[in-house]
């Protein structure tokens, strides 16, 4: 609010006037505001008689629970905590050449025990031994082949070479006699074999 005066003494009269209504508006009665935690008081303390507010909120308990929160930080934190329980222990790095040390060994062992299997070269034998008759009444040739190959030094034999040859009593010479069945039988004979 402007007034004009043509008085020069008006002037600052009006100006302590403005002043004072200014100060005198800032300090009356205005908007009523709420002193707590949401708004800071500013260094501004009253004078008066301090009451306690009412009590009229329970005695803090118990924090809740902490909820689950459904996100990627939360899952993983639950992996991470897992985890010590799904990896096998984790061992040192002698304990690891150790291992591979004892593995390869056995490995060297066992494929050097194929190969000597394997690679035992056969050797061919020759001889005569006679087949042993077998439960059956045929000739046991393979037990004839192993019994040549261990006369020679080895041990074990497949028969290669066989021969058969008959075998008669005296009493088939006698002239005039006639041949019975049982005066002659056929013996065979492993003659080679093959022995490792």
């Amino acid at each position: 609010m402007m007034v004009r005066s043509g008085n020069p003494a008006a002037r600052p009269a009006t100006l302590i006037c403005a002043v004072l209504l200014i100060l005198l508006g800032s300090g009356g009665a205005g908007w009523p505001q709420a002193q707590g935690p949401a708004s800071p008081s500013l260094g501004l303390q009253d004078s008066g008689p301090q009451q306690p507010p009412p009590q009229t909120t329970p005695a803090p308990q118990a924090p809740p629970a902490r909820e689950e929160s459904p996100g990627l930080i939360n899952e993983m934190g639950k992996l991470f905590s897992k985890l010590p329980s799904i990896l096998p222990p984790i061992k040192s790095p002698s304990e690891t050449l150790g291992d591979l040390n004892k593995s390869a060994k056995d490995t060297v062992k066992e494929t050097g025990d194929a190969l000597s299997r394997i690679a035992k070269p056969a050797t061919m034998v020759s001889g005569r031994t006679a087949c042993p008759a077998s439960a059956n009444g045929a000739p046991d040739c393979k037990q004839a082949a192993v019994s040549l190959c261990e006369s020679k030094g080895y041990k074990d034999g497949k028969s290669l070479n066989a021969d058969s040859a008959e075998k008669c009593s005296p009493k088939v010479l006698i002239p005039g006699r006639q041949r019975k069945p049982d005066d002659c039988r056929t013996d065979t004979f492993v003659t080679s074999a093959l022995c490792q």
